[in-house]
């Protein structure tokens, strides 16, 4: 299901720690129904990866396992095997789902267990033969944590079978679900740890270039991430095989996936894991090309979703385009005095999804009011509008009134609320990730007055269909 097969139509960005609960429990449920009033169609949310430290989802202990802490006391699959909350039988059974994913979850596990053996430490500071991951050491660890390891898997099968039983409601209240994916992984991780071969790693096991991006307008010395760069000839000689597997994965939770960082699949830029900055790096190209066209030979037309914010070259734009991928518009960024800027109403293409701000910007409210007062007077009059009570309103109507195939509203621009509300500020690393809504917060007339709204604007008029192919109830 693609942005083109949902038609036009609205959703909300709200990552399930922000329900009241923090967590994937009644109030996720509750929220579906509450989207589905309001006739938006799309959910979005942030990637469900075990965050390595603090709470950021973006640098995660696996590109594929899901975090725990955001379910609701995963029910034991070992008490009712193949069996939903609400008791119906699954397509998939624990043996079946295994097989599926043994690939990664067997290393996984280990991983997680190993790590807490450690201390927590990173595993390029563990003892050589775990680091090395010296086989008769392993097969022992095996052995001697057989209950742990198996608990840890359980638990991802436990979470995914969850999951199951909230994305087949969302699909029966015919709201998609948007994901997030991270273009790169974390050093420290178990894709890296156990799959040393597709990253550029010295023989050491330590990376010897790192991700980020170069100095720009915004930053005199760039952003150094420090993750490990992608072997990518070694990738292409086993055809993609784990970008394959990871988005298969992906697409058992989403009906839609952000690709982060989609420039990064024409050209990344390489810094020498020595330098402390980005300054002095280089852009390099690497074989997304090749590695979209194996996904599209083997997954038909994938619904991705390019993240193709910043700085974009002709090439990156080719790219995008080849695949048909939509790309994303930010009305934050459409007020400055250049008339081909792609984020202002007039030059938003259809395929594309268009936000008032992302997870990184500022909510709508702190964003105009920490403006000065020239730069607010130049906003308000590209609006049309005289008050500047009437910003949000105004922006969320020009959002909706777009072209764009997609509109998507972070929940606090929904609510006007300030600053106070802000997701994540890029660069700072306190104080981020942690905002939570109460159901109080949400007056109870603003389900049909959106409703209303998004149904004038034609953006709620065609039903999903219903996945007949899954089989989970809603639990009670």
């Amino acid at each position: 299901m693609g942005v083109q097969t949902i038609g036009r139509a609205a959703g909300v960005l709200l990552h399930p720690t922000s329900l009241p609960s923090g967590k994937l429990d009644a109030d996720a449920y509750r929220w579906v129904d509450w989207l589905a009033d309001a006739g938006f169609k799309v959910w979005q949310m942030l990637p469900l990866g075990v965050p390595l430290a603090g709470l950021s989802p973006y640098q995660c202990a696996s590109a594929f396992a899901v975090n725990p802490d955001l379910f609701s006391s995963p029910p034991s699959p070992l008490a009712g095997e193949g069996l939903g909350m609400g008791g119906t039988a699954q397509p998939f059974s624990f043996d079946a789902w295994y097989a599926n994913q043994k690939h990664w979850v067997e290393d996984y596990a280990l991983f997680m267990v190993l790590k807490q053996q450690f201390d927590g430490k990173e595993w390029a500071e563990w003892s050589v033969a775990f680091r090395s991951r010296d086989p008769k050491t392993l097969f022992t660890a095996r052995g001697e944590h057989a209950e742990a390891l198996a608990a840890i898997i359980h638990e991802q099968y436990a979470c995914w079978l969850q999951w199951q039983a909230l994305r087949t409601y969302a699909t029966e209240r015919g709201v998609a679900l948007f994901g997030d994916m991270p273009i790169f992984v974390a050093y420290d991780s178990a894709d890296v740890w156990a799959n040393p071969q597709r990253f550029l790693l010295d023989d050491s096991g330590t990376p010897t270039v790192v991700t980020g991006v170069p100095p720009d307008y915004f930053s005199e010395t760039g952003q150094r991430w420090g993750n490990p760069h992608y072997d990518w000839a070694y990738m292409q000689t086993e055809n993609f095989q784990w970008w394959q597997q990871r988005l298969a994965y992906h697409f058992e939770f989403f009906d839609l996936v952000r690709l982060d960082h989609f420039r990064g699949l024409e050209a990344s830029w390489m810094i020498p894991a020595t330098e402390p900055t980005a300054i002095n790096g280089y852009w390099q190209k690497v074989a997304g090309d090749a590695m979209l066209e194996s996904l599209q030979a083997s997954m038909g037309n994938i619904p991705l979703i390019a993240e193709d914010l910043g700085v974009i070259t002709p090439d990156v734009t080719a790219l995008r385009d080849k695949y048909g991928l939509p790309g994303m518009s930010v009305l934050q960024f459409g007020f400055d005095h250049f008339d081909d800027n792609p984020h202002k109403p007039h030059n938003v293409r259809e395929n594309t999804v268009y936000y008032t701000g992302t997870h990184d910007n500022d909510t709508l409210q702190g964003w105009f009011t920490g403006l000065n007062t020239d730069a607010q007077r130049h906003v308000m009059g590209v609006l049309g509008i005289e008050a500047a009570s009437q910003v949000t309103d105004t922006m969320l109507d020009t959002i909706f009134a777009s072209r764009a195939l997609l509109a998507i509203i972070p929940l606090q621009d929904l609510l006007h609320l300030g600053s106070d509300a802000r997701m994540n500020t890029p660069g700072t690393v306190e104080g981020n990730w942690a905002w939570r809504f109460d159901w109080s917060d949400i007056p109870a007339t603003l389900a049909s007055q959106l409703h209303e709204k998004l149904q004038g604007h034609q953006r709620n008029e065609r039903e999903l269909a219903s996945d007949t192919t899954r089989h989970t109830s809603r639990p009670v």
